[in-house]
C-alpha cells in the first residue's frame, strides 16, 4: 500500500464531501481513516512526504469537524424554532380538520 498516494486521496475526497456537505460521505472516510491510519501506522516509520501527507489529512479532518459542528448547530436551531412553534401547527393543523369535517 502506498500510504501517501493513500492519504492524499482520502484528503482530495474529504475536501470534495465538505465542499458538498456529503455528510454520508464524511461519515464513511471518517470510519476509514479509523480502520486504515492503524495499519499504516503498523508498516513503520513515516517518510518526509507520508507525513505531509498525513498533516494534509489531519487538517481536512479538522476542517470536516467544524463543517459537521456548523450544520449540526444550524439544525439545533431549526428544530428548536419547530418545537418552539409546536403549539401553533398543532392547533392551525385541528382547525383544518374540524373546517374539513363542516364542508
Amino acid at each position: 500500500m502506498d500510504r501517501q498516494r493513500t492519504l492524499l486521496q482520502m484528503t482530495q475526497k474529504m475536501s470534495a464531501a465538505i465542499a458538498s456537505e456529503d455528510w454520508k460521505t464524511l461519515a464513511a472516510l471518517n470510519t476509514l481513516m479509523a480502520s486504515t491510519l492503524p495499519k499504516m501506522a503498523a508498516q513503520g516509520n513515516w517518510n518526509n512526504g507520508e507525513r505531509a501527507a498525513l498533516a494534509a489529512l489531519r487538517q481536512m479532518h479538522n476542517e470536516a469537524v467544524k463543517r459537521c459542528n456548523a450544520a449540526a448547530s444550524v439544525l439545533a436551531g431549526r428544530l428548536q424554532q419547530i418545537q418552539s412553534n409546536r403549539e401553533g401547527y398543532v392547533a392551525y393543523a385541528l382547525e383544518q380538520a374540524e373546517y374539513g369535517l363542516r364542508a
